[in-house]
């Protein structure tokens, strides 16, 4: 590598994870420079900088600006691919020439025809047609179509002909040129790909359970069975494989939520335990409306005992912002908490402890997913289909899921440890390995002496002992 790259440069790239994603070079004022995607964030950032200096092109002139290197990991490759597409266009990178311009670079589109088709098209034309994009990857998209044709099955053919072709056949198209299908029918298979492209996968998949339990209702036990199987293909398909226009979401949070300006970075807090026992809190991070997985923290209560949210929710905001200004790390646009009045209560008290009053912060109630902010009395109520709710709703969930899972697997390790605390010949190292090879007490349960001896690696003396306690 050059060496007229700094040595916090050069930490940060060693430190780059190995899997996809999309990466920002960003300038010393935090300006992004540059957004792309890639299979091995750390390979590609690596392939920008091998070179640096040995000759003067664009791309040298950009790598003399950086100073901070910023990642967001992905799934797959068609997930940073997608969301490349959506911070370019929202944050108009300096470098960034290629998306800054849509004319050149392919979009999702729906026809406006009497039966629509859905296609990948090259920049937009006023013909009354839906489009979902940029997007930077013509060979990423033609797989997300061939995807979506299996999911919402829609004609291809064009013009349309008067007999059903292959694609019927193969179950990739309902065949409206035979009349197998009427126009309702094919419009609703619309609108369920439009609520998909627009991310809205919630509201489609509680539609197709409403409409699989009206079939059963009426004994229509194969339809009801295909519809079925759509929802199950649904599930599977991760849900960033398409997303929606996230800058125009972030500009709706700023105005609904009176932000000072649009929420790009979103910090989300939730506290878990069972009666104040193991109790643990949990940060996510959305940058432009998507998880940044990243940036997650998790935390072991240390300091509150007992039954006590509000305090747990005062400690965790504390660590959390004491040591990233410690770090002069990045501050949040918007903090929500998972709770209502005492939960922002205990989070501003500490942030105003911290000189952070200006960084705005909110919750969100379960109950009714009602929205709560320091210094007014009544909640927000917004209507469930609205994407300012739908943004925060995902970052609580996924905060809470992030806290559950970590105390479920402390619960786990603790009535793991204290069982095997009570058979003799079983020191720390031991259980940290059975812990790891078997996961739960559930999982010894079933298992012999001679699994225990080539799986777990002990002696069978100590085997026979283990299965002992395990039995009483």
């Amino acid at each position: 590598m050059s060496r007229l790259i700094s040595e916090s440069l050069k930490q940060r790239i060693a430190s780059l994870p190995e899997g996809p994603g999309v990466y920002l070079f960003k300038d010393e004022a935090g300006r992004p420079l540059y957004i792309g995607k890639a299979v091995s964030i750390r390979k590609r950032v690596l392939s920008h900088f091998r070179c640096f200096g040995e000759t003067f092109s664009r791309e040298g002139a950009m790598l003399a600006e950086v100073r901070r290197i910023d990642f967001i990991e992905t799934a797959a490759e068609a997930d940073a691919l997608l969301l490349e597409a959506s911070l370019v266009k929202e944050n108009q990178p300096k470098y960034n020439k290629e998306l800054k311009d849509d004319k050149s670079y392919p979009f999702l589109k729906i026809t406006a025809e009497e039966y629509p088709r859905l296609l990948v098209a090259r920049g937009r034309k006023p013909d009354g047609s839906r489009y979902f994009g940029p997007y930077t990857s013509v060979k990423l998209l033609r797989q997300a179509v061939s995807m979506l044709r299996r999911l919402f099955p829609m004609r291809t053919c064009d013009p349309m002909p008067e007999k059903a072709c292959l694609m019927y056949h193969i179950g990739q198209c309902k065949a409206p040129c035979e009349g197998k299908i009427d126009k309702e029918g094919y419009h609703r298979i619309l609108k369920e790909l439009e609520l998909f492209l627009e991310g809205r996968r919630d509201v489609l998949i509680r539609h197709l359970f409403r409409r699989m339990k009206e079939y059963s209702a009426r004994r229509e036990y194969e339809k009801a069975k295909t519809v079925y199987e759509e929802i199950r293909a649904l599930s599977v398909v991760p849900r960033t494989d398409v997303l929606k226009d996230t800058g125009k979401v972030l500009k709706e949070l700023k105005e609904v939520l009176s932000l000072p300006k649009p929420p790009v970075r979103i910090e989300g807090f939730d506290i878990s335990n069972i009666a104040g026992r193991e109790a643990v809190g949990s940060l996510v991070v959305f940058v432009e409306g998507k998880p940044a997985r990243s940036f997650y923290r998790r935390f072991r209560i240390k300091t509150v005992e007992g039954i006590d949210d509000y305090g747990m929710m005062r400690e965790v905001v504390r660590r959390r912002y004491t040591r990233l200004l410690g770090e002069r790390g990045p501050l949040p646009d918007l903090i929500v908490v998972d709770g209502g009045k005492g939960q922002l209560s205990a989070a501003k008290t500490e942030l105003d402890l911290l000189n952070l009053s200006d960084v705005p912060v909110i919750g969100i109630a379960k109950q009714h997913e009602h929205l709560f902010f320091t210094g007014r009395e009544n909640p927000l109520v917004l209507p469930q289909s609205s994407p300012v709710l739908q943004v925060i709703q995902r970052l609580r969930d996924e905060a809470h899921r992030f806290a559950i899972t970590y105390h479920r697997k402390l619960h786990k390790r603790e009535a793991f440890a204290s069982i095997l605390d009570q058979v003799r010949g079983v020191g720390p190292k031991t259980k940290e390995r059975l812990l790891r090879v078997f996961g739960s007490v559930s999982r010894m349960k079933g298992l012999s002496e001679g699994e225990l001896v080539r799986k777990g690696g002990m002696n069978p003396k100590l085997a026979q002992r283990l299965l002992g306690a395990l039995k009483r």
